[in-house]
This record gives C-alpha cells, structure tokens and sequence, in this order.
C-alpha cells in the first residue's frame, strides 16, 4: 500500500510540475507517469539497500530510458517527459538545508550535508548519460521494421 501512495503523488506533483512548464494536455498522463515510476525506484532501492546514491542513479537512468522510449512512441522530443519527471528526485532539501548550515555557520553539518547533495546530483547525472548513451537507433528499430513490413 506504502508503493501506491508514494506513485500517486509522486504522479500528482509531477503532473502539476508538467502544468507549469506547459506540456501539451495529452501527454500530462504520460509526464505523471514518468515521474511515478523514477520516484517508486528510487523508493525501493532506498528502503531495501538503504542507499540514496545508488537510488538516484537507477531511478534516473529508468526515467531516461521510459522518456527516450515515449517520446518515439508519441513522436515528442524526450524533453516533455523528461524534464516534469526529473522533479520528484531533484535534491532540494540536500540544497536547502545545505546552504542552511553554511549560514548559520554549522560547518560539520554543512560538509556533511553538501557532500551527500553532490553525490546525488552526480549519481543523476551519470544516470541520464547512462541512459543517453544507449544509441538511438535501438529506440528506433521497432519503427524501421515497421516500415520493412508496409513496403
């Protein structure tokens, strides 16, 4: 029951977030569910191997690969769903509480802090180049045969 909670409003915000940044109506749905589907990866690899940066980096290379793949479905560039679904895992309270400590000069905290957010940004970073290293053209292989077929 815990999953379904977490992806629905994992689904609800990344919508919202989607709304914002005005993705075409049709494709919110598919936005909501690029967002629900990172953020329940990341959940799962979090609580059972208890480990941000390893979560960080599966969910975004899962996120990656579901966007590279909806948008040749739906013929959209990759960034309509990527960029709502990239929301749920973005590190916004490592960043806040981070530049928190830096000014109320809890220099421990701070470091400690700082260095968990850097992880995890990078543990994203190398999740989208994972995923966009992957060549097109596998993305593309169902629609070519597709077309083979017709002629």
């Amino acid at each position: 029951m815990n999953y379904f909670i977490q992806f629905l409003i994992a689904m609800t915000a990344t919508i919202t977030f989607a709304i914002l940044f005005s993705v075409p109506k049709q494709e919110l749905p598919l936005c909501g569910l690029a967002g629900a589907l990172e953020w329940v990866v990341y959940y799962a690899i979090v609580l059972k191997m208890k480990n941000v940066v390893l979560g960080s980096l599966t969910a975004a290379f899962v996120l990656t690969i579901f966007c590279r793949i909806t948008a040749v479905l739906r013929q959209n560039p990759a960034t309509v769903y990527f960029l709502p679904g990239i929301f749920p895992l973005v590190p916004g309270a490592g960043i806040y509480y981070t530049a928190y400590y830096l000014i109320f000069g809890k220099k421990e905290l701070f470091a400690a802090k700082g260095l968990e957010t850097f992880e995890i940004a990078l543990a994203i970073v190398f999740g989208i180049i994972f995923g966009f290293s992957i060549p097109e053209a596998l993305f593309h292989k169902r629609e070519k045969n597709k077309k083979q077929e017709e002629s």
